[in-house]
This record gives C-alpha cells, structure tokens and sequence, in this order.
C-alpha cells in the first residue's frame, strides 16, 4: 500500500470532485516500493503458519458481501471475516451491476444444489459515505471517464455514491427484482461509515 492519504478537502477549496466525494488524494512522502514483494513476504507468513488450511468452499456463514474496492473498505477487516466466512465482490462504489447479478445468479444455482430446501444465503450490499464513486456527479470527471472507457455518461451517473442510503436500496431493489436469483436468497443493505468504523442497517434482511 502506498503511503497516500484520503485527506478531508478543507471549505471553499474543494474541486467538483472533492464535492461529490467529501476527500481528495494527498502524498505528504515517497510512495513505498516494491508493493506486491511485501505482499508476497506475508503469503509466505500465511503459508508456513497453515492459514489457509480447513478452508472450505461454501461460506461458513451462508454470507455474500458487494461492497466497494476503496482500501479503507475492507470486509475482513470491518466485519471481523475470516477466510471461508463469506464470498465477496468489490467493485467501484459496491454497485449492483449486471454481471454482479450474474454473480449472485450462479453461487445460488451452486447452493440450491447441495440445499434443497431453506434459505441458501444472504446478499449484504454495503455502500460507505466518503466514497471515490461520487466523482461520477462530477461533469467534467464523468465527462473524461465515459470517453475513457467508451462508456454512456448517463448510466455512469447512475452509479455515484453520495449520499449511500439511497443507492444502497436502489441496488437490493435491483437484486430482489433480478429472475436468475433464486428466491431462496435474502437481500439486506447496509452502510459503512469510515469515520466511526460503525455499519447501519437500511434494508433488513429479507427477499
């Protein structure tokens, strides 16, 4: 990891982007090198101590996190998740998407399987506040990243996070209304805050 900081943007100095985020990138020093190889030195750690034995394939607590790539954001940090506990996919912003969708679609058609009957495991989207996703509000960022990618800017709007109540609920709306998820799978939405390290319930689990 490098040693850049997520800095709070200070009033009346704030970019369209620092808006819509609530932060902007800092590098008070030199970047650390060779990230990967101090990675790979506690691969080693977590090999030689056997930590990836008794693993298991199925999540030993029926639990599918979609939540955002941002560092801060770490599932098994903030939940306290082990390996095994659950199945996770991040992404910008921990948006719905449609090959989440499909993600989701092909773990149950696993699950229901090996249970044949009975709830077969719950999806928890967790969205964050201070999130990099809503420099998608910004026109001119959106403007540059939807020429980057080839990509509408319309539907990019769609997918900033500013305020996450609101999009967390539009995507477990989106997830309970998908026909490839089985209805033996349960839906909740939840939102991280990276000040208080706290999640909050919005959508209680349910289908």
């Amino acid at each position: 990891m490098s040693n850049q900081q997520l800095t709070p943007l200070a009033t009346g100095t704030m970019s369209g982007i620092g808006r819509a985020t609530g932060f902007e990138l800092a590098s008070p020093g030199e970047p650390v090198v060779g990230n990967i190889e101090a990675a790979l030195e506690r691969n080693r750690a977590f090999a030689a101590a056997g930590g990836h034995q008794g693993a298991v394939v199925f999540p030993n607590l029926r639990l599918f996190v979609i939540t955002c790539l941002d560092p801060r954001v770490d599932p098994a940090h903030f939940l306290g998740l082990g390996l095994s506990d659950a199945m996770v996919v991040r992404n910008v912003g921990g948006r719905v998407t449609s090959n989440v969708i499909n993600d989701v679609a092909f773990i149950s058609q696993i699950a229901e399987n090996a249970l044949p009957e009975g709830p077969l495991f719950e999806v928890a989207v967790i969205h964050h506040n201070q999130c990099g996703a809503g420099a998608l509000a910004d026109d001119s960022f959106r403007h540059r990243y939807a020429e980057r990618i080839g990509a509408e800017e319309s539907t990019l709007r769609q997918h900033a996070v500013l305020a996450p109540a609101a999009p967390v609920t539009r995507d477990v709306e989106r997830l309970r209304s998908a026909p490839a998820i089985s209805p033996r799978v349960r839906m909740s939405g939840r939102v991280y805050d990276v000040v208080t390290g706290l999640v909050e319930t919005v959508i209680p689990a349910g289908r």
